[in-house]
């Protein structure tokens, strides 16, 4: 299976004024850890974010890529791999269909590992993230973790349904795992 792994909220904290810095990424306790655990039964990982950051001109695209080679590091250590993390650095006031809601990332993420959304998860925090992922016709599971609390309080639209929910990460490797898809 394709695992699709929304970044802010999922696998690091979510902050509201952005992973600007690599000394600003601290992973969630558990999600490196469980990203090895997929990766070791055989699915492939990649991430999809936004990073609009980049489009309101807070960071250039070299600090996310030492963001980024932080985050690798991390799920190296802990045994696992992330085959692909595909940016949206759109501005919210700019946004393309690479954007979540938008599905563009995700189905970019489908074709270049050529699989099917009825082989690929999309694991989020937030209601775009569910959007997103109805729009390109993948499984979802919604993390507590990040916005997930906030997002499942507001209430998902049955339009969004079937939605997974897990306390995090690791509980979303779990469904995964257990083939409930």
């Amino acid at each position: 299976m394709l695992v699709l792994l929304d970044r802010d909220g999922v696998i690091n904290e979510d902050r509201a004024d952005f992973v600007k810095s690599p000394a600003e990424l601290v992973l969630i306790p558990g999600a490196a850890e469980a990203i090895a655990e997929l990766c070791g039964h055989g699915h492939r990982i990649a991430i999809v974010t936004n990073q609009s950051c980049i489009g309101r001109g807070l960071i250039g695209e070299e600090q996310l890529d030492a963001i980024h080679a932080k985050l690798h590091n991390a799920v190296r250590r802990a045994g696992g791999r992330i085959e692909d993390i595909i940016v949206a650095p759109d501005a919210p006031w700019a946004a393309t269909e690479r954007r979540k809601p938008g599905p563009g990332m995700l189905l970019e993420a489908m074709q270049k590992f050529k699989t099917a959304a009825r082989e690929s998860v999309l694991v989020g925090d937030s209601l775009r993230d569910l959007q997103a992922a109805k729009a390109a016709n993948c499984h979802r599971i919604l993390v507590q973790t990040g916005k997930g609390r906030a997002t499942q309080a507001a209430g998902i639209g049955a339009e969004l349904l079937p939605v997974h929910v897990a306390k995090d990460l690791a509980a979303a490797c779990g469904f995964i795992l257990e083939g409930r898809f």
